[in-house]
């Protein structure tokens, strides 16, 4: 945490930020640029569009939606959890034309960045709130499981023979018998080299982005192999959509971009915008989007060592804004991405110039230097997916569901596992009717679920008190949270559980952060009446519930009826 003397000190923003702290950010960015360049390729590829609609779309993050979002430290460009959902669309409404698939799905975005924009503009920005976190961290983990099953394939230099999402992980053993030896070579070491700088301490040696070393190394393994002149088939998503005149020659191993740059613009088609697939993708687009994005930028938050808060209805409109022009010339759709804004933070960076020098970093490289990318070996970029997938569905994160209780790792699997059988919002849905189940079998009452009684006075001047009856859960706590937010800072907020017959752990985890967050701005803040109840696991956020049945009958007796607040 900061001391007093360098809150004092924050950064500057606008103009006079840029003049303050350009150096830090010009560096930072640049640092930034080149862990976005190879992230933004195979983002885009595995996604089914062309390699230029990741970079449009990081170009466009940094250089416009920097300076007219609410946050400060956050890089806006594509991320690995949209891949699922842009496959998805690029699919079904192409229904075998990857051309036409990939223009109808910038359609799609066009109109889920309405939805965005109008989203903040109604300051739907705690949209994160109403999700359970157990659910929202077991759909990261089936799509990075998805990200992987795709993604191992073309590491191995091998074209699957399923399209679907359990096929393509059945035939992983196949693909592993029948890999290209010199591509497999290049994909295996690429992700060696990932798993070894993550145990990297150097703090010189960290300076350099483990992605780019990827990169280099794949680069130079394509020069030794000739993979220029290499002809052996490998099925890749563009260039089934993309004229082969305008790209230059090359083989299916390589990255492939137009030989000018003005070809990379695509334009969208809206002749299925009355179709039930068509409005199905956009709303799964806006939701996976803006969910992943505000839950970054909450993250980054965090980590900001000058405490600083994003104004997220702010940020997911000028997110909404990014997308339309970004959809608009073919780009994918842009969210606040949680590993490019932990290395800006970690590279020094002050102000959201260094989001802006970024994006100017990568549209300087693309016009000026293409012929590199076009060297860039296909199972470097599957290499840095796969480890990206690998994190989201790592066994830590199962440990982690765990540690805060058995009912938060079966609601983690449940989720996996619909949304592996099903599709993302159906899968998500799942999940938390799960969690409603689970609620209502620990007693909660019915009317409780989606309304939580409270109360909310001033019981002297400066001092606060929250008291919460009944139960607090994912589902009823939006109200208490965006009332809490209106707060004075540098006073005294003291919640009162006492009578609380169940707190899950979505709720227990927000009272948490609004304290530390409280306490960190000057205030001070106290939680009494959590040792009356009896927690669900030895986790200090794991749900609890009164140790009494008197707990039960308190949850009855403050039914809506008798609602004061809220």
């Amino acid at each position: 945490m900061p001391s007093n003397q360098a809150l004092r000190r924050m950064p500057r923003t606008g103009l006079q930020g840029l003049l303050d702290h350009w150096r830090s950010d010009l560096v930072s960015g640049f640092l930034v640029f080149l862990i976005a360049l190879p992230l933004c390729l195979g983002i885009a590829m595995a996604s089914g569009f062309p390699p230029m609609a990741g970079i449009i779309s990081a170009v466009i993050g940094g250089v416009l939606v920097s300076r007219i979002n609410g946050s400060y430290v956050t890089i806006n460009g594509p991320a690995a959890g949209l891949i699922v959902v842009i496959l998805s669309a690029v699919q079904s409404l192409g229904q075998g034309d990857a051309m036409a698939g990939y223009r109808y799905t910038l359609a799609a975005i066009v109109v889920a960045s309405v939805l965005q924009i109008l989203m903040g503009v109604f300051k739907a920005g705690k949209l994160n709130a109403y999700f359970p976190a157990s659910v929202v961290h077991g759909m990261l983990a089936a799509i990075g499981i998805i990200i992987m099953a795709k993604q191992i394939h073309v590491m191995l230099g091998v074209k699957p023979e399923g399209g679907e999402i359990l096929s393509a992980i059945a035939e992983i053993p196949r693909s592993v018998m029948n890999a290209n030896p010199e591509i497999a070579l290049i994909g295996l070491l690429g992700l060696v080299i990932l798993m070894i700088w993550s145990w990297v301490k150097h703090p010189y040696l960290k300076m350099i982005p483990a992605p780019l070393i990827v990169v280099v190394v794949g680069m130079t393994l394509g020069q030794v192999f000739d993979l220029d002149h290499k002809h052996v088939y490998l099925f890749l998503p563009q260039e089934e959509f993309l004229p082969r005149h305008e790209y230059t020659v090359g083989p299916k191993f390589l990255v492939s971009l137009p030989e000018n740059v003005l070809a990379s613009f695509y334009f969208p088609d809206f002749s299925k915008i009355a179709t039930i697939e068509f409005w199905g993708a956009a709303v799964s687009i806006c939701l996976v989007g803006s969910l992943e994005s505000l839950l970054s930028a909450a993250a980054v938050d965090k980590l900001d060592p000058y405490k600083r808060h994003s104004d997220l209805n702010r940020d997911l409109t000028a997110m909404g804004v990014g997308n339309l022009l970004s959809s608009a010339v073919g780009g994918l759709p842009m969210i606040a991405e949680i590993v490019r804004s932990s290395a800006n933070i970690h590279n020094g960076a002050k102000t959201a110039w260094a989001n802006f020098f970024h994006g100017a970093f990568l549209g300087v490289f693309v016009l000026f230097f293409p012929r590199l990318i076009h060297e860039i070996p296909l199972a470097s970029l599957a290499a840095l997916l796969v480890y990206t997938g690998f994190r989201l569905a790592s066994p830590r994160e199962f440990a982690k569901a765990m540690g805060i209780g058995k009912e938060q790792l079966a609601l983690f699997c449940i989720t996996i596992l619909a949304v592996l059988a099903t599709d993302l919002l159906v899968g998500v849905f799942i999940g938390i009717v799960a969690k409603l189940a689970i609620h209502i079998l620990r007693g909660v009452n019915v009317r409780n679920l989606f309304k939580i009684n409270y109360t909310l006075t001033q019981t002297s001047p400066g001092v606060h008190h929250v008291r919460i009856d009944g139960s607090a859960i994912f589902s009823n706590f939006i109200g208490l949270k965006s009332e809490l937010s209106t707060l004075p800072e540098g006073q005294t907020v003291i919640f009162d559980l006492s009578n609380a017959y169940l707190i899950d752990h979505t709720v227990m985890a927000f009272i948490d952060h609004f304290r530390h967050d409280y306490q960190d701005r000057g205030g001070r803040c106290e939680i009494r009446g959590l040792e009356n109840h009896r927690p669900y696991s030895n986790h200090p956020l794991a749900a609890r519930r009164r140790k009494t049945a008197e707990g039960k009958r308190a949850t009855q007796r403050f039914g809506l009826e008798t609602v004061k607040h809220g």
